[in-house]
């Protein structure tokens, strides 16, 4: 991913919790028999010491793609915030000079390292309850895992693998009118403010 400095998010407690908060990412595998990108929520677990981290992830076992992450394969993991059209009527600019065009702002993470296959039903069941909880948090009546009758579950561990990351590089790009003056970033943020989409009023949180 190419990233300006101007658009670069280095802070490494902010890159976590943009993949807690946006934690549905893809995860992606180039080898000898190609590129493939699935699908998936993922978990983050930050240990101490400085570390980046460990996600993880369950795929179906009928999912070929996990074979090929055995032994060490290096996987990226993609995650993506808000995302919003940026119109050049934003900026007071406009009017004094013309010179301005569209652009897309948005918000990216990505997660390099080397994956680890787990089968062992202990670590399913635990990893399909942190993953479960942790979206179940905000819920009025939360759901657990273990609501459901045991021999259900079971049957289902047997039909996942795991994927766990070691997270050795973490790269944030947050796009987010950084390199126009404040009265544009102003005139942006207030743009993107009157929008209905959600998107766009989440973008325009991440303007300062």
């Amino acid at each position: 991913m190419y990233v300006p400095n101007h658009f670069k998010e280095d802070n490494q407690e902010k890159l976590q919790q943009y993949v807690r908060d946006y934690s549905f990412g893809m995860l992606v595998i180039a080898d000898e028999e190609g590129i493939e990108a699935n699908h998936v929520p993922f978990h983050l677990s930050v240990g101490e010491n400085g570390s980046l981290g460990h996600l993880q992830c369950h795929l179906a076992r009928s999912n070929p793609v996990w074979q090929r992450m055995q032994g060490g394969a290096k996987v990226l993991a993609v995650f993506q915030g808000p995302n919003a059209y940026v119109s050049p009527s934003w900026y007071p600019t406009k009017a004094e000079t013309g010179r301005v065009v569209p652009t897309w702002n948005y918000l990216a993470v990505h997660a390099q390292g080397s994956a680890r296959i787990i089968q062992d039903p202990s670590w399913l069941k635990r990893h399909l309850h942190q993953l479960t909880d942790q979206h179940e948090s905000q819920m009025v009546a939360p759901w657990s895992v273990s609501d459901a009758p045991a021999d259900f579950t079971e049957r289902l561990v047997q039909a996942i693998v795991g994927v766990e990351i070691k997270i050795e590089t973490l790269t944030g790009k947050l796009k987010a009118s950084q390199n126009q003056p404040e009265r544009n970033r102003a005139g942006v943020k207030a743009g993107l403010e009157t929008g209905v989409e959600a998107q766009n009023r989440a973008m325009a949180k991440l303007i300062s």
